[in-house]
């Protein structure tokens, strides 16, 4: 078994040391998971996150209109705004 020592830093931030990047094949930005038992943590690579999914998945609508998704999703909390003052909740 191998170990590495790093220090902690104000911010609660470590390095991971370079062996054991090249080992998780970890890049920046890349996700680990900590999982604590008693005094023991273990590290692990995150493979799937719904940052790494994202554009996995085709919309069913291309290009996507964003200002007519807006404006429909503003209208329709303006029409339930009104319904809730008028019954007065």
């Amino acid at each position: 078994m191998k170990q590495y020592t790093t220090t902690v830093t104000k911010r609660g931030q470590v390095t991971l040391p370079a062996a054991v990047r090249r080992l998780f094949g970890t890049k920046p930005r890349d996700k680990v998971h900590f999982t604590v038992d008693g005094d023991q943590v273990c590290l692990t690579p995150v493979a799937f996150t719904l940052e790494s999914a994202y554009g996995s998945v085709t919309p069913s609508k291309r290009p996507e209109d964003f200002e007519q998704v807006s404006r429909l999703a503003k209208a329709d909390k303006a029409v339930r705004t009104a319904r809730k003052m008028r019954s007065g909740r």
